[in-house]
């Protein structure tokens, strides 16, 4: 029993010097998001146009969402310094701390070259106050079959990209942009 005794102390006295840690803790992921925050894209184009853009809430993300008149084609989402306008290059004043640049393989206009998608008000396409993590949505424009958005947020924080088919013959393309890492 004398013996028990020696080696419980001494146990204790290895715990109490840090001799003795316990296993390393990992916290888990933010709502369990795994993505990054790196660029994201997708190739392909498509014959479909954009008619609209939306944005809304999520208990763990902040989502915008891009309708066509079609099936999605490609994509190229990104953080940059700074976001640009399609065709002049001009900058394209923004509120954040980071910002993404969306560039979608569809234009904003038909064959005929008329509008399909015209924001009244090209500097704020939806109203994000209260966001968690969306600062700004902002029209960089739309030339040669490519439309560009640009999207302020609070900091750089992973996002995901995907496309849902519908409604009808529609699609949607998502951009979630997580509250935290």
């Amino acid at each position: 029993m004398r013996k028990f005794h020696v080696w419980l102390a001494a146990l204790l006295v290895a715990a109490g010097l840090g001799l003795v840690a316990p296993g390393t803790a990992s916290a888990a992921p933010y709502c369990g998001i795994l993505w990054g925050s790196l660029a994201k894209s997708a190739p392909a184009l498509t014959q479909a146009q954009i008619v609209n853009v939306r944005t809304g809430q999520q208990p763990c993300f902040d989502r915008l969402v891009i309708d066509l008149n079609g099936t999605v084609g490609g994509y190229s989402i990104r953080y940059v310094p700074q976001v640009l306008q399609d065709g002049s290059g001009l900058p394209v004043a923004l509120s954040g701390n980071a910002f993404l640049q969306l560039t979608v393989n569809a234009p904003a206009y038909n064959s005929a070259g008329n509008a399909t998608y015209n924001p009244a008000d090209k500097s704020e396409l939806t109203n994000v106050a209260g966001y968690k993590t969306f600062r700004e949505v902002a029209y960089a424009g739309s030339f040669e079959g490519y439309t560009s958005l640009g999207l302020g947020v609070r900091a750089r924080l992973p996002f995901r990209v995907f496309a849902l088919a519908g409604p009808g013959t529609g699609s949607r393309l998502v951009i979630d942009v997580a509250h935290m890492w």
